[in-house]
């Protein structure tokens, strides 16, 4: 049977790092994952999986924040 790989916790300063990251780039190529990793303490893979649920949680916020301004434009 495959065993689901267990949830990562990261630290308040592990999550400041990687949201002050998040905010230079969105897309970190490998080699910049790997010094995420190293800086942050995780592997290079939880490092593109924190990545890929945080850029989902940005487009949804981005989706939300449109959908509101279609739904009370401003007149002008």
């Amino acid at each position: 049977p495959v065993r689901k790989k267990s949830r990562t916790f990261y630290s308040a300063e592990q999550l400041n790092e990687l949201e002050k990251m998040f905010q230079e780039d969105h897309y970190p190529d490998n080699e910049k994952r790997r010094e995420i990793a190293a800086v942050v303490g995780v592997t290079p893979q939880r490092i593109m999986v924190w990545f890929q649920n945080r850029r989902a949680k940005w487009r949804k916020s981005e989706n939300l924040s449109v959908k509101g301004n279609k739904k009370y434009p401003t007149s002008s």
